[in-house]
């Protein structure tokens, strides 16, 4: 399915699919996963639920998350987050709401 990986070291925002939740972990690169929606269509920000105790590198927020440290990933979900299936939020629109702190 369709994701969007946010590396906030690069300030880059790339579009990737993924087949599984393990797959999430794989990307930010650790098992600890906390959400927030974003959005109204079922969109979630994944990301490391101990990002700032660990000291992650690179910080961003989308509109007024939380901020994040390290990388995340905005995926769909259905089911409370049970069931991952394509982003509908555009790229373009996640580019001009994220801020990079």
């Amino acid at each position: 399915m369709k994701a969007l990986l946010i590396n906030p070291e690069t300030r880059s925002i790339e579009s990737i699919d993924i087949g599984s939740h393990a797959d999430l972990a794989k990307l930010i690169g650790y098992d600890t996963i906390e959400s927030d929606a974003v959005g109204t269509a079922g969109d979630r920000l994944n990301f490391d639920e101990a990002c700032f105790l660990r000291g992650t590198g690179g910080r961003f927020q989308i509109d007024t998350l939380i901020p994040v440290s390290g990388r995340a990933v905005i995926v769909g979900t259905t089911d409370g987050g049970a069931t991952l299936r394509d982003v509908a939020t555009d790229i373009e629109d996640v580019r001009n709401r994220i801020k990079y702190l």
